[in-house]
């Protein structure tokens, strides 16, 4: 497992790039998930990870694909949730003699967007990913290959689609760390819509039916998404966030052998999380904090500062650590407000340290010939 990577900003988020490697001593935290990743929402620092970037059979988890889909129709203004969208036969024949989780609408007949969403986030139906991914794209193959290119797009760089439902199909794969991503995307793009995955249940056909999800229906305060999975090959999966005081946290595991354990173990590693780590607010937005020498400038140094919040994820037990250790580059006038003119080093004891850039706060004009003259004078009758 790797720990603790120590974020930029509060715009550095996880699609930003690759985790930062962790210090040396490994803390001694394990989970039971053969594939498993903890995020703070906030930061993007990974708390813990554990083959995180394995390919895995994603179950009934790849359905929050199907969901970033229509959510991006929905805020674009192309889909409605009063849209009706008709059951055709080839969706229904697709699910109508297995065990899987259905929706149980009827063939030939029609649903809401709206019902079809809560169909696909509460109950699980396959039949209403087959509805959806044929009302977006015409036919199923079409809406996955969508899917994957979409994907691509929003930052899951390891995941291929082949359906809308999840349903184990030769190809169709993810990772967990995918599956944080887009989890992270679906909070952060669709604030109206995410309520939907807190919904506690849903009848439809006069059918009603629970959310599985068991974070929502535990002692977990603030859980309010996403979803789980399950499949023989691949086992039990849960892509679970809650939001305390501001602070989120984003939990995927997989691979576990029941429901009572993906309902433990996601459990235990969301409270882990919060427990163990916090959010420190180390530099303000445009803080400034330092100055940088400018050479041939009517200054002699400019003033540097953060463009954004620094806040960095760290073990509670580390607060006191923190350091910042400042490393200004001499520039030439003309200086433009804005433009680098060095970095903070931010690291405390036992964690990788990372560097954030530092803007000129100030312009700073050249100086003319003579200006430039009398300088260099001065500095030689100092010598």
């Amino acid at each position: 497992m790797r720990y603790f990577a120590l974020p930029l900003s509060l715009l550095t988020l996880l699609l930003a790039g690759a985790p930062v490697a962790a210090g040396s001593a490994e803390p001694p935290f394990q989970t039971a998930a053969k594939q498993a990743i903890v995020i703070d929402y906030n930061t993007g620092a990974t708390l813990l990870e554990k083959n995180a970037d394995e390919l895995m059979t994603p179950s009934s988890m790849s359905k929050l694909m199907t969901v970033y889909m229509v959510f991006s129709r929905l805020k674009d203004g192309s889909l409605k949730m009063s849209d009706s969208l008709p059951v055709t036969e080839t969706a229904w024949k697709r699910h109508y003699k297995t065990d899987e989780s259905l929706m149980f609408l009827p063939v030939h007949g029609s649903a809401t967007v709206e019902e079809l969403l809560k169909g696909v986030i509460i109950q699980s139906g396959n039949d209403a990913c087959s509805v959806l991914a044929e009302g977006l794209s015409g036919n199923e193959e079409a809406f996955a290959a969508d899917e994957t290119q979409v994907g691509k797009g929003i930052g899951l760089k390891n995941s291929t689609f082949k359906n809308a439902s999840g349903v184990p199909e030769p190809g169709h794969l993810m990772t967990a760390r995918d599956l944080a991503v887009l989890a992270s995307r679906l909070i952060r793009d669709f604030p109206d819509y995410y309520p939907l995955f807190a919904e506690k249940s849903f009848t439809y056909n006069n059918i009603k039916q629970d959310n599985r999800n068991p974070l929502i229906w535990g002692d977990i305060p603030g859980a309010d998404g996403l979803k789980t999975g399950h499949t023989e090959d691949a086992g039990y999966g849960e892509v679970g966030s809650a939001l305390r005081n501001g602070r989120r946290v984003i939990v995927v595991l997989n691979g576990l052998p029941s429901i009572k354990a993906r309902a433990e173990e996601s459990q235990r590693l969301m409270e882990w999380a919060f427990r163990e780590f916090d959010d420190f607010h180390v530099l303000k937005a445009g803080e400034v904090v330092g100055e940088a020498p400018v050479r041939d400038g009517v200054k002699a140094s400019v003033p540097m500062q953060v463009e954004n919040e620094v806040v960095v994820t760290l073990p509670r037990s580390a607060r006191s650590d923190i350091q910042t250790a400042l490393s200004p580059i001499e520039v030439t006038a003309p200086v433009a407000k804005g433009s680098p003119v060095g970095s903070v080093t931010i690291s405390a004891l036992g964690h990788v340290e990372r560097r954030v850039p530092l803007l000129a706060a100030a312009e700073i004009a050249r100086l003319g010939l003579i200006g430039r003259l009398r300088r260099q004078l001065s500095a030689l009758i100092g010598r």
